[in-house]
């Protein structure tokens, strides 16, 4: 029991953040040392999106949230049925975007 507390962390979620975002449009890029995910919001119609979070990242823990995500999505299929892959007719949700400059 003691060493499940050693590898516990204690998470600050302030009331601002708690709110979320919504965002239908993310933008990945990468350079050697890093992984940059904007979560942008796009309206059909409108020819421009509007970035509402950017999250920096190392290229670990990036591989980290792959597997976090993946193993989240089937779970969520195992529980709910499978998520239905459809095509985006504004722009699909990730995009790889290739290298950035380095920050």
């Amino acid at each position: 029991m003691e060493n499940n507390n050693k590898n516990q962390i204690s998470i600050d979620l302030s009331e601002t953040v708690a709110e979320g975002v919504y965002s239908n449009l993310a933008i990945i890029s990468h350079s050697p040392t890093e992984f940059v995910v904007d979560f942008a919001q796009i309206v059909p119609g409108v020819q421009k999106a509007k970035v509402r979070s950017r999250v920096i990242m190392t290229p670990q823990n990036a591989k980290r949230l792959y597997r976090a995500l993946a193993d989240n999505l089937k779970k969520y299929e195992q529980n709910f049925g499978p998520i239905k892959d459809v095509s985006d007719t504004i722009a699909p949700f990730a995009m790889g975007a290739g290298t950035a400059g380095e920050a």
